[in-house]
Order: C-alpha cells, then sequence, then structure tokens
C-alpha cells in the first residue's frame, strides 16, 4: 500500500498508513485538518494519496473544534470538583461563552478560580480523547444514569443509529462534533467571572487565533438574558422543546406565541418612540446581514401609523457613491459594506435640508445605470420622523450633523438562546447564514455556494461597520422565532447539500446539515404574511404588495 501525502507543496511517501498527528511534528498549535477539502481529526489515519492543510485557530474550522474542547472541558472540571452544580452553555458578550448555574445555586470569585485552575491541571496532564462508538439505546443508558434529561431528550431526533461518545481520563461526554487529540491542545482560554454565571474566553479566527480583549457590552449582554429567560418561560429553548411544540396542532400554538412576542414588543416600542414623539426626528435602525431590517422597519412604519405618526424612510442605498467611487477592499474589490462607499456629505446635506422643511430633490440609486439619478421631491410635515435603515444606520460617522439628542436608534438580529442541550448551544451567525441562503436562492438565484463565497466578506463588515455601535441603540428587537429553523430546512437541506463536500465549502455544508437535520419540518401555512420569517422564505405581504 503505496500513498503520497502532500503538505504545503511538500510530498511525503508513505508504505503504511499514518495519522495526522504524527505528521504535525509535535506542534500543539495544529487543532485539525483538511484533508482533501474535508474535515478531519488529528487522530485521523490516512491510508490514501492525500492533500493536507493543517488547521489552527486564525481559520474559523479548527476555531470551532477548538471551543468545543474548551466547553468539554468546562464541564469536565466542574464535575470533578463541584458535581452538584450544572451548567447551561450560551453564546454571550465579547465572543465568549456564558455559563450559568441552571438551578441557580450561587457562585463566587474563588469558586470560578477553582473551576480554571482545575480546568488548567486537566490541561497539564494532556488526558487522550477517546471517540467511542455507541449505539442509540446505549446512549440513552448512559444518560439516564448520568441524569442528563436534556441529552435523551434530542437524542430521539437524531436520524443515525450511532452516537460518537468522548471518552477523557474516565470522563464521558458527547459535543456533537470534532475535538482535539488531547486535553494538551487546550491551554489558550480565560475565565471570567460575571454575576451570576461565568464567561469562558478562547481563541477566534476573527481575532487571527486569539482571545479577543474583554468588552462589556451590557446593552447586548441584558438582550441575550432576555432572550434566555423568556425562551425558558415557554419551554422552547432546546430543540426538543421546539420539536415537540412544532408537531401538535400543526405548530400553530408555537408560531403564534412567537409572532405574538414580535407583536408585543412592536407594541412596546412604538410606545416608547410615541411617548417621546416631541424630540425624536430621525429613527436610525441597523443590524446584521439577514436579521429581517426590511420587515422590521415595514412593521415599525405601521405600527406608529396606527398611532397617529406618519414617518417617511430613506433608504441608505440611495446614496451609494457611482461605483469607480466606490473604495476597493484588501482584496481589490468595490467595498459596499463600508460607510466610504456612500455620499456622507449629500445625505447630511439632505437630511439638514428636511429637518429644517425645506422640499429637497431626492436621489434614487439605480442598479443597473449604477449611478443616481433624481426623479421625486419630497417635503416633511412638523412632528413626521424620518426612518433610515442600513448597516450604518446606528454610526454617528454617518449623521455628525444630525443632534445625537433628536435620533432614536434601533438595533436588530436575531438573539438566538436555543440549544441542542445544556452543553452545546447554537450558532447566532449560523442562524442569519441559514436565513441568507434561503433568501439569496429565492430572490436572487443564487446557488448556496455563492452566498458562502460572499458571507466572509460580509462578516469582515459586521466586525468593522455594525457590532461596535450595537451598545449605543436605545432599543434592541430580537428577530429571532423559536420556530424558524423547522420551517428554513425545507428550504436550506437540498440547497446546502448540492455543496460539494470536497469543495472549499465543504466544512460549511457540514456543520449546516448537522444542525437543520435535528429540527422536525414545519408547514408555514399558518405563518402571518407580515412574519419577519417571510423575509426569507417568500409570501410577505410587504414584498408582494410593493410597500
Amino acid at each position: 500500500m503505496s500513498f503520497e501525502v502532500t503538505i504545503n507543496n511538500d510530498v511525503r511517501h508513505f508504505e503504511k498508513k499514518v495519522r495526522l498527528k504524527d505528521l504535525t511534528n509535535g506542534n500543539y498549535n495544529y487543532i485539525g485538518a483538511l484533508v482533501n477539502g474535508r474535515v478531519r481529526e488529528l487522530d485521523y489515519d490516512l491510508h490514501y494519496t492525500s492533500n493536507v492543510k493543517f488547521l489552527t485557530t486564525s481559520d474559523s474550522i479548527a476555531s470551532g473544534i477548538y471551543e468545543r474542547g474548551i466547553r468539554y472541558l468546562f464541564v469536565m472540571a466542574v464535575k470533578r470538583i463541584y458535581p452538584e452544580l450544572s451548567f447551561r452553555l450560551s453564546y454571550s458578550i465579547s465572543r465568549s461563552i456564558y455559563a450559568h448555574e441552571i438551578d441557580d445555586k450561587k457562585l463566587t470569585q474563588q469558586m470560578v478560580k477553582k473551576i480554571e485552575q482545575e480546568m488548567r491541571n486537566i490541561v497539564e496532564k494532556d488526558y487522550i480523547f477517546e471517540r467511542i462508538i455507541i449505539s442509540n439505546e446505549e446512549a440513552e443508558k448512559l444518560y439516564q444514569e448520568t441524569r442528563r434529561v436534556d441529552k435523551i431528550e434530542i437524542l430521539k431526533y437524531r436520524p443515525e443509529k450511532t452516537v460518537h461518545i468522548y471518552k477523557c481520563d474516565g470522563y464521558l461526554n458527547y459535543m456533537y462534533g470534532k475535538t482535539v487529540p488531547s486535553t494538551g491542545y487546550l491551554k489558550d482560554f480565560k475565565l471570567i467571572y460575571y454575576p451570576p454565571g461565568i464567561l469562558i474566553q478562547y481563541p477566534r479566527s476573527e481575532f487571527n487565533g486569539k482571545i479577543p480583549p474583554f468588552k462589556d457590552e451590557p446593552i447586548f449582554s441584558d438582550t441575550l438574558g432576555g432572550a434566555d429567560a423568556w425562551s425558558n418561560l415557554v419551554n422552547l429553548s432546546t430543540i426538543a422543546e421546539i420539536n415537540k411544540l412544532a408537531v401538535e396542532y400543526e405548530g400553530t400554538n408555537i408560531i403564534n406565541i412567537c409572532e405574538n412576542r414580535h407583536n408585543r414588543m412592536l407594541v412596546e416600542l412604538g410606545q416608547k418612540i410615541y411617548d417621546n414623539i416631541g424630540s425624536i426626528r430621525l429613527i436610525c435602525i441597523a443590524g446584521p446581514s439577514s436579521s429581517g431590517k426590511t420587515t422590521f422597519s415595514d412593521r415599525l412604519t405601521l405600527e406608529l401609523i396606527s398611532r397617529g405618526i406618519n414617518p417617511i424612510r430613506i433608504s441608505l442605498d440611495d446614496y451609494y457613491k457611482d461605483r469607480e467611487d466606490v473604495p476597493l477592499d484588501e482584496f481589490g474589490e468595490p467595498d459596499f459594506e463600508s460607510l466610504d462607499a456612500l455620499d456622507v456629505d449629500l445625505f447630511n446635506e439632505n437630511l439638514v435640508d428636511l429637518l429644517s422643511g425645506e422640499e429637497v430633490g431626492m436621489p434614487r440609486f439605480d442598479f443597473q445605470l449604477k449611478k443616481r439619478v433624481y426623479d421625486k421631491r419630497i417635503k416633511i410635515e412638523k412632528g413626521q420622523p424620518i426612518i433610515i435603515e442600513g448597516i450604518h444606520a446606528l454610526n454617528e460617522a454617518l449623521t455628525p450633523l444630525i443632534p445625537k439628542s433628536i435620533k432614536y436608534k434601533i438595533y436588530i438580529s436575531p438573539q438566538a438562546q436555543i440549544n441542542l442541550d445544556n452543553e452545546n448551544p447554537i450558532s447566532l451567525t449560523d442562524i442569519r447564514l441559514i436565513r441568507r441562503i434561503v433568501r439569496d436562492s429565492k430572490y436572487r438565484n443564487s446557488s448556496a455556494e455563492d452566498t458562502l463565497s460572499m458571507w466572509p466578506s460580509v462578516r469582515r463588515g459586521e466586525f468593522k461597520w455594525i457590532y461596535q455601535t450595537q451598545e449605543e441603540a436605545d432599543y434592541v428587537f430580537d428577530s429571532f422565532l423559536n420556530y424558524e429553523l423547522c420551517v428554513l430546512k425545507k428550504y436550506a437541506y437540498p440547497l446546502i447539500n448540492k455543496i460539494d463536500k470536497d469543495g472549499p465549502f465543504g466544512p460549511d455544508a457540514e456543520r449546516l446539515l448537522k444542525l437543520l437535520k435535528y429540527f422536525v419540518d414545519l408547514d408555514e401555512k399558518y405563518i402571518p404574511c407580515n412574519s419577519i420569517l417571510k423575509e426569507f422564505i417568500g409570501g410577505s405581504c410587504y414584498r408582494d404588495a410593493g410597500f
């Protein structure tokens, strides 16, 4: 058995199988590898001609593997020194994981220090992660013995017949994906006492494989906490709970519960604006890609109209510079995410004139001509606010001539706080990515590969322009609908399943398909036409009616 392995253009010849780990020269910075485009653990045995790329935490794939290992390490350490504690893990502020005690047992700074020290002790021992394949029946028995009801419930929706359990120095757990070969790879992490829980920081690919500097984000934290509290209150905090309600009464209850929450939030927001309409002249709406900004803006407009407030809306898209004047990104491509892609001077001039009561000739960007045209004039009445919506809307650099005191800033994004089980949260970013794949296919005739090819650029723009402004929001709207992945699955799964598994987007496809497979299907026939979800799957009364 003779085969070749190519690593960074270095071709090696082997006569018998070889482990990936044995090709790293003991470099613990390597977390995983791509073998002919497929994600592999370092314990994987090569026995065929392969092209290998080793991955560090500067790669998003490896960052995910590392994060999974850190969650395992944290839970393992807790079970060793505080077996009476049970934590629920979720994604949180400062790109970290938040661990809160399920039974509200009080934590102290000293306890957090002991947990971190135990984690470091386990890392120093460099215990092996041993993968054990057991049947679903054996897994259920194991979970019953360890009183892991949360893992038993999600097991019911697993299509496979076996489970890959990881064993580490006698401790057993399942983290729904690949991990590092041993605990010695997990040296880089920090625990921060963040009452009533713990923040766990780890290396992120967005920060070149480093731990992000801690940044307290109280508004974001409160929003996530509110989303988590609501999901727990209505028993929709796990996939198993969502699936259970989704199959009852054709899903009408879960749809109505989630949509009623959005309705209530809109009423609350409308009342806040109504109570302060004397000072609010500009309503600014921003959020990352596929947050539902367009439908939200439509619904907020009608909410305000129902209160006797008649806003006008101005699209930032109409202030794009001509194509040749748009700045280039680091790859030499037009950077339409940049604030400098907009004619900020003209935008401010128009706003000042409108707020002064003047009639203004407004631009409209013609995307076919790729330039602005002028074919309408508007004038606003006294007490008539202006709504602007776009990724830069909360950025003070967009509206420097408008006093901050007359702006009302709204940040919108899905703030999902749902889990596979207590130790395995679902990524907020992946929810938006799935939304966008479905929408791009329906309205732009784009393949899933097309969407994924643009996603890194979109994400860079979000980190550069959006996330830094969310703490300035006067109101945060959680656009997540707990039932939505049960609906999106029908559209997204076949699109993602078409992706070449050996191609550059194979790892993304694998990750998204693993998530979607756990959700039951839910028919959208009972979803109201004004739902934010309709913006992605079609059938929106706003889009179809040309609102």
